[in-house]
């Protein structure tokens, strides 16, 4: 790993949404990467705005660096990724894991999405587990961390982490595992193997909602405030115990808000489905009617 003097994050919280996504960028070269970057969308008009993009562009254009890729950790299912906006704009690759493939084979059956590969050819890099990337000078590593959902990375920049939905702030908990391809046991694992790594390793979060108590966000925290305080996976919690507790909050959660348009486009890299013959896009929503 580069020398975690070199590493530069930038947070960027979009509270509709409470994602937060990062720049990171090497200050020794000023290259640059985004990871889980959002297109702002109203459901209710079917709008989308690159507001929350061009945000993060305009802070890379003051600071003077050049953006190479789109990180994504996962296919999230809570907002519209913006990675497409980022290609137009400044030609980055995006990539993810290569799980992406069980994934698009999931929801392209819920969504008879003939158009999506199953193969992940919709995104630039597909990562396997142990691949290395580079920053500028910074060497960044990719970790599997599946549970939340099948293709769920973690990615490793010096010093730091950055864990997608995979963890909450200490006082948050984790995040559920009730999705499709979903596996509390699977979600644990991954997650005593992130927890394996020195205590004051850094941890970047992809949401935050305010825990009971705390009036304001946060997304930074460390390997060791998780084993000491986080109350579904600190120090002592076995596996069972876990899955208990995990199932069972899992079962009182309602679904996000933009879960049906977010799987749907971010399944094919962030972009649209393909247009009808009267050049309009349409998201589709799977009706099933209560027995």
């Amino acid at each position: 790993m580069a020398d975690a003097a070199e590493l530069k994050i930038q947070a960027f919280f979009d509270e509709p949404t409470h994602t937060v996504s990062y720049l990171v960028w090497d200050g020794a070269s000023s290259r640059g990467a985004v990871i889980d970057p959002v297109l702002k969308f109203d459901a209710a008009s079917g709008e989308a705005k690159t507001d929350a993009a061009e945000e993060i562009l305009d802070f890379a254009k003051r600071e003077g660096v050049t953006i190479d890729a789109i990180l994504e950790t996962h296919v999230h299912a809570d907002h519209l990724s913006a990675a497409p906006y980022f290609k137009e704009k400044i030609g980055a690759k995006v990539a993810i894991g290569e799980h992406i493939r069980d994934v698009q084979q999931i929801f392209r059956v819920v969504f008879n999405a003939d158009d999506v590969s199953g193969s992940g050819a919709e995104f630039d890099i597909l990562f396997k587990d142990g691949d290395t990337f580079s920053i500028g000078g910074l060497k960044g590593e990719v970790m599997y961390t599946p549970g939340h959902t099948p293709a769920c990375v973690t990615y490793r920049i010096g010093d730091a982490l950055f864990v997608g939905d995979t963890l909450f702030m200490p006082d948050y908990g984790t995040a559920r595992a009730d999705f499709p391809g979903g596996d509390a046991r699977q979600l644990y694992r991954s997650i005593k193997r992130v927890l394996a790594l020195p205590e004051a390793t850094r941890i970047f979060v992809c949401h935050d909602y305010k825990a009971p108590g705390r009036d304001s966000y946060a997304w930074e925290t460390t390997v060791g405030e998780q084993r000491r305080k986080n109350p579904h996976v600190r120090d002592g919690i076995d596996e069972d115990q876990f899955v208990k507790q995990r199932t069972a909050r899992d079962a009182t959660l309602s679904a996000p808000a933009l879960l049906m348009p977010s799987i749907q486009v971010n399944m094919r890299a962030g972009q649209l489905p393909p247009s009808d013959a009267n050049g309009v896009h349409y998201l589709k929503i799977p009706v099933k009617l209560a027995s």
